[in-house]
């Protein structure tokens, strides 16, 4: 059976095992060139395709509930319930998702992008299905480093206090999207590599094998026997202290080794953990050689791997020159929630390793941790996705602000991204700039991102900058660094019938805008504001008193955000002039390219001159329509003040 003839995943049954392998086998050759094109998680979803094929040949789905730990290794699942047709719309707008989504298919049952999620919403579906005395199965299937998050075992402590009847599949790939670290990946990888255990294997089956007759059949009795060994060798187990039964590790690449232990993981009446040990990137040589590179990111080569030469990326200007500051003053520290390629930290980690700091999907405790390093007179800067920081606001206000300490958010993917709703960087702006003495920062170029690091190390308090994902504006670099003054902005462009105030990365963009409406006998005034908090009153209030009308224009929310905080700012300073505010409306926005969506909403050279021309337009004509007498240039005070 063909990839394309498979409808549902109950069409895997009737399957020989040979016929399994060639279906592994083209379900790697699809993965593999619709990643290289589309971009996506390659290695992530190379390493289970066994390991999903067992679990829709165990389980029923999707009457038994499967869940995906973050779901980005969903790919496999994909195309086993029935979307092959769809597979080549992959993270493209108006098709399928890069994550689970359940209003893709019946099949996924949640919308995540966050690790350590899966045995939360585990135990809940199971507490469910029991008060409703419904008997369906529900497997967590968690990997990829997720097990170093602490909402994960706040779950696990929960259902095996609980006894409650649910699998726990731990993938463990010893990766998440660089090698894991920890406590918790040490000691699995003792479980993996004991030497008493594998000692006492091999020994009982070389005495097997010393046996006439019976020493061949009774090596089969091995495999049987691990569990019993394993246990009498292994003591205080952690899974079965936390009251899990546990099975393991079995190859996760053995088709038939994993059906066996589902299956008896299927018939335990409790909780129950299979660890299966698999190789990300498995049958791609490069991917497997390089699983951090190829678990996610852009199209590449298919053949070689590699993508495309091209500009700087702003994590790499961060990187760069976070290495130059260390270098400088030995206070500096690096901190990742487990993704130093990502954030751009893998330089800092091969020059700086003592002041290196990666401390797993753990984003609650890396701020609290640069706190801590803060307060002992370090200077930490903690990289992490715009996404991410979300899960550590709290320790953010408590830990942080409230303790005025000089820790520096470096704050990457901060806008649009293609993986969709799960990781668009859009609420960090909003959420930040309500905390008090949070200094919060946003760069037009590379060049102003490596004065504004320089800046927020040199501040006594804390700081934020963010910045978007990929390729920079290509302006040269400054060589020296330079303190910027805090809460002062730039113009950028002068002019006189409205004021364009483009946050980071916007405010090239609005200098496009500007020159378009040149054109068409309009003189817009560009402002780079740089910082969200705090504001520059002076330029700003004198701005639109100046200009009279204001367009404000953020890669991020409108509720809470940039243009709300302009507002605000007029009307402490009853400035009533009026004001259009462009940015992400108040929905979750899809996946797809981030070009598609600025363009949607009107966040390109085009749109913005559009808004600005309507409301200039609008204002010469309620101008024109005054009595003679009243036609004079209209100044504040002469209109409400408002949001247009």
């Amino acid at each position: 059976m063909h990839l394309r003839d498979l409808t549902g995943p109950e069409q895997l049954k009737t399957l020989t095992p040979a016929e399994l392998t060639e279906l592994a086998a083209e379900i790697r050759r699809v993965i593999l060139e619709t990643v290289a094109r589309n971009g996506g998680h390659l290695a992530p979803n190379l390493g289970v395709v066994e390991l999903t094929l067992a679990l829709h040949l165990v389980f029923d789905s999707p009457r038994d509930k499967i869940l995906w730990d973050v779901s980005h290794q969903s790919y496999v699942h994909k195309l086993l319930t029935g979307r092959y047709h769809q597979f080549h719309t992959l993270r493209q707008y108006g098709g399928i998702a890069g994550f689970t989504d359940p209003q893709e298919s019946v099949h996924d049952h949640f919308h995540w992008g966050h690790a350590s999620t899966s045995i939360s919403a585990a135990v809940g579906l199971a507490k469910a299905r029991d008060l409703a005395g419904e008997s369906y199965e529900v497997v967590a299937v968690i990997g990829d480093g997720a097990l170093t998050g602490g909402m994960a075992y706040e779950a696990l402590d929960h259902a095996g206090q609980d006894k409650t009847k649910l699998i726990v599949v731990l993938n463990d790939n010893s990766m998440s999207i660089a090698p894991n670290v920890g406590g918790i990946s040490n000691y699995l990888a003792r479980i993996r590599t004991l030497p008493s255990y594998q000692r006492v294997k091999h020994d009982v089956a070389e005495a097997l094998r010393q046996i006439p007759f019976v020493g061949l059949q009774a090596l089969d009795l091995v495999d049987r026997l691990k569990e019993g060994v394993k246990h009498l060798l292994v003591h205080n187990m952690f899974f079965e202290d936390l009251g899990f039964t546990y099975l393991g590790p079995v190859d996760g690449h053995n088709i038939a080794a994993l059906q066996e232990v589902l299956r008896q993981a299927r018939a335990y009446p409790g909780p129950t953990v299979v660890h299966v040990v698999t190789t990300k990137g498995k049958g791609v040589p490069y991917a497997e050689e390089l699983p951090d590179k190829f678990h996610g990111g852009g199209p590449f080569d298919v053949a070689t791997g590699k993508a495309k030469p091209g500009a700087l990326t702003y994590s790499e200007v961060f990187g760069n020159t976070i290495v130059k500051l260390a270098a400088q003053d030995p206070r500096v520290c690096a901190i990742t929630a487990a993704m130093p390629s990502g954030t751009g930290l893998s330089r800092f980690a091969r020059e700086f390793p003592d002041r290196y700091f990666d401390v797993g999907i753990a984003e609650q405790h890396a701020v609290t941790f640069a706190a801590g390093l803060a307060k002992g007179g370090m200077r930490p800067v903690f990289a992490v996705y715009s996404t991410f920081l979300q899960r550590a606001y709290d320790q953010v206000i408590h830990d942080v602000a409230l303790q005025n300490l000089p820790v520096t958010l470096a704050i990457d993917r901060g806008g649009l991204v293609e993986d969709g709703a799960t990781h668009q960087g859009v609420f960090d702006v909003a959420f930040l700039r309500t905390i008090p003495r949070m200094v919060v920062m946003a760069p037009k170029d590379e060049n102003e991102l490596q004065h504004m690091l320089y800046t927020a190390l040199q501040l006594d308090g804390p700081a934020a900058l963010r910045y978007p994902r990929g390729k920079a504006q290509g302006v040269p670099l400054d060589e020296q660094l330079r303190t910027l003054p805090i809460g002062k902005g730039e113009v950028l462009r002068q002019g006189e019938d409205v004021a364009l105030i483009g946050l980071g990365t916007m405010a090239p963009v609005c200098l496009e805008a500007a020159r378009l409406l040149e054109e068409k006998g309009i003189s817009a005034r560009v402002i780079n504001p740089r910082f969200v908090k705090p504001l520059d009153a002076e330029l700003l209030v004198r701005s639109a008193r100046e200009v009279g009308a204001l367009v404000t224009v953020e890669e991020a929310c409108l509720a809470g955000g940039f243009g709300s905080a302009v507002l605000e700012l007029l009307n402490e300073h009853r400035v009533p002039v009026p004001v259009v505010r462009m940015g992400i409306p108040d929905e979750f926005v899809p996946h797809g390219n981030p070009a598609r969506h600025l363009a949607r909403y009107g966040l390109t050279p085009d749109g913005i001159a559009r808004r600005a021309e309507e409301l200039v337009l609008r204002l010469r004509s309620e101008l024109s329509a005054a009595p003679a007498g009243r036609r004079v240039r209209r100044r504040p005070g002469t209109r409400a003040a408002g949001d247009e």
